[in-house]
């Protein structure tokens, strides 16, 4: 394999504010995290005021998510081509 093929092959794209780093902190905790972690993190995200969890067909996911965008102020916007 050439060294130009290899160095495309490690390239990574990160979603916006994301990079190598910031995701093995995420992965490091979550995967750290016990069972009985993991609940009360969940049941504390349910008990936010101002946002709600909800299941969606996963078919709306994209119309959703363009919607949460085109409400988000313009300075938290993410692009289109950095959305997850």
């Amino acid at each position: 394999m050439k060294k130009t093929e290899e160095k495309k092959m490690k390239k990574t794209k990160y979603p916006a504010g994301w990079n190598g780093p910031k995701i093995r902190r995420v992965l490091r905790h979550y995967e750290s995290q016990t069972e009985e972690e993991a609940i009360r993190e969940d049941e504390a995200a349910s008990e936010l005021k101002d946002q709600t969890l909800m299941v969606v067909p996963k078919k709306l996911v994209p119309e959703i998510t363009r919607l949460i965008e085109k409400h988000r102020p313009r300075s938290n916007r993410v692009p289109p081509d950095k959305r997850m």
